[in-house]
């Protein structure tokens, strides 16, 4: 991991919602700065390349799409 990224990370783990066209699907949000996230979920099947990010702990809403994708794992930019 690159700890000279010019951008502060958050690495507390916080459930999210991937949320699109009225559907909401569970991520866990593994790291975040400001200008994205690496999401940690399930299965991948059926996630758009963009879509809200939902953190209801933190009461925020980001809207992101999809830069790269590996496993379970899906890492979004903030739009």
């Amino acid at each position: 991991m690159d700890h000279n990224r010019d951008t502060q990370h958050q690495n507390a783990i916080r459930a999210g919602t991937i949320s699109f066209d009225g559907s909401g699907i569970d991520c866990l949000v593994r790291n975040m700065s400001v200008g994205g996230a690496n999401l940690e979920v399930e299965s991948q099947i059926g996630i758009p390349s963009s879509f809200d990010l939902v953190i209801n702990v933190e009461h925020s809403n980001h809207h992101c799409h999809v830069v790269w994708r590996k496993a379970r794992r899906i890492g979004v930019a903030f739009d």
